[in-house]
């Protein structure tokens, strides 16, 4: 806990961010992290609830209070310490995760949440200022070799981890530089990539090896044979992504200017690493549409308006949730209500409750949408008569999700077993975790669950990694 009467004595003060007018004009981050004094202030609201939900609220069980009285005390370093021991990458997490931990916070029940995300950034970001965050080799190797396939926030954890208690980790990534969704997912003014940078350094220091341009179970250049990573290594760890997105089969669906949202936002972080694309798909004096509401179609909605969209129009198809949710109901759990995002809020038009039926075209390009409203009376979605419309469209980026990983290649290859959604099985009992149906292959992350949160990646690789530490070696000493 923090001060005993500190959630009476403050309020509650959250990160600022630079006016939308100036943030516009770059892509670099724009929050305005708390000072020390102010973080200190919020660690103080942490009160003495006696069971501190926020610790399972958050999927990879930070110890809150812990870090929170530690930083009202001043013992920063020690903080962080506290923080490192449930999460490899709080730099991360301290800026984009949703924060769940938050909502099942005590005080949220008839008050404002501790700031539990804007007080863990500010750790971490002290760490570095500070040099305590520094490569932890391992003191003797154990000669076992594990190849991690995919290097989002779910392999880097379950590599950074193995390579922690001495296993010879090499993680293969089919793009040019290693990172993942945060890398070619995340744009830029939420997660600057010097972060995922400078964590790459410190695994390559601790002894992980990142191999780029190699996908494994490819037939391009850079294919690697699955039948060699087997013969090769003691163990196989799948943490790609969920990467198949669910598209929208109806007519126009092949005009030029409708796309994937990840063919869209993976351009503008090449774009901002200093690549140079021929063709890249730019949003720049056109009239915007994103259909998809949540994070993804947000990310679209503010790389839109840094391109100089001409508007940014959202649809979502499920009716608009509440602006504020029935605590009594919800807390502690993810409740439903409605979110604006910084996208948002420099600038789009949010629709509700609508159905795209047709794109139309003019000379091969789209140039706008019909449409219909929902009627979500009793959970059931029907259209309502008479309630078609159109809506001018330059562009229009696809943005509802993702439904699974990718079979081709790697997992064909594989033949390992999937779940009723396409999944990579693996279950994360006590028996057999995160173990895949093919011998020696584990899964974890969005391959093994679907698409969610980079925190629930962190949690699985971590996870994953004591599983296979457990199976090298025949008991394990990394957390569960």
């Amino acid at each position: 806990m923090g001060k005993p009467t500190g959630f009476i004595e403050y309020q509650r003060l959250t990160e600022a961010y630079e006016p939308a007018g100036s943030r516009l004009k770059h892509y670099r981050e724009f929050v305005r992290a708390l000072t020390d004094e102010q973080a200190s202030v919020q660690g103080a609201r942490c009160m003495d609830c006696g069971i501190p939900f926020c610790n399972t609220g958050c999927p990879v069980n930070n110890i809150i209070p812990d870090w929170n009285d530690l930083v009202y005390r001043g013992n920063w370093e020690q903080a962080l310490e506290v923080l490192h021991s449930t999460n490899n990458f709080p730099d991360f997490t301290g800026r984009i995760c949703p924060a769940p931990c938050e909502e099942a916070c005590t005080l949220n029940i008839n008050s404002d949440p501790v700031g539990i995300k804007s007080i863990e950034h500010a750790i971490v970001d002290k760490g570095w200022a500070e040099g305590w965050i520094v490569p932890q080799p391992p003191q003797a190797r154990t000669g076992k070799k594990v190849a991690v396939v995919g290097s989002g926030p779910a392999g880097l954890a379950a590599a950074q981890q193995l390579a922690r208690v001495g296993h010879h980790v090499v993680v293969f990534e089919k793009n040019d530089r290693p990172g993942g969704l945060l890398r070619y997912g995340i744009p830029d003014f939420k997660l600057e990539k010097s972060h995922v940078d400078r964590r790459i350094a410190q695994m390559e220091a601790e002894g992980v090896e990142f191999r780029v341009n190699q996908e494994v179970g490819g037939s391009g250049p850079g294919a690697v044979p699955v039948d060699r990573l087997l013969a090769e290594f003691d163990a196989l760890i799948l943490a790609g992504g969920a990467e198949s997105p669910r598209d929208l089969n109806v007519p126009g669906r092949d005009l030029d200017g409708v796309h994937f949202a990840m063919e869209f936002l993976p351009q503008q972080n090449k774009v901002n690493a200093g690549d140079r694309l021929p063709a890249q798909i730019l949003a720049t004096g056109k009239r915007v549409v994103v259909i998809g509401g949540g994070d993804t179609g947000s990310d679209c909605v503010g790389t839109s308006n840094r391109h100089g969209a001409l508007s940014v129009t959202q649809f979502e198809l499920m009716p608009q949730p509440p602006e504020r949710e029935n605590k009594s109901l919800t807390w502690p759990y993810w409740p439903l209500k409605l979110r604006t995002s910084s996208s948002h809020e420099e600038g789009c038009e949010r629709d509700f409750a609508v159905s795209t039926k047709e794109f139309i075209g003019e000379n091969g390009r789209v140039k706008a949408l019909k449409v219909a409203r929902l009627d979500w009376r009793n959970g059931r979605m029907t259209e309502l008569a008479g309630s078609e419309f159109e809506i001018a469209a330059d562009l229009v980026l696809l943005a509802m999700g993702f439904v699974s990983p990718v079979r081709q290649g790697l997992l064909d290859q594989l033949a390992v077993q999937l779940d009723s959604r396409g999944n990579v099985q693996a279950t994360t009992d006590e028996v057999g975790c995160y173990a895949t149906s093919v011998a020696k292959v584990f899964a974890a992350g969005d391959m093994r669950r679907g698409q969610s949160l980079v925190v629930w990646a962190i949690r699985e690789g971590r996870q994953c990694a004591r599983e296979v530490d457990a199976f090298l070696m025949g008991s394990s000493s990394l957390p569960r």
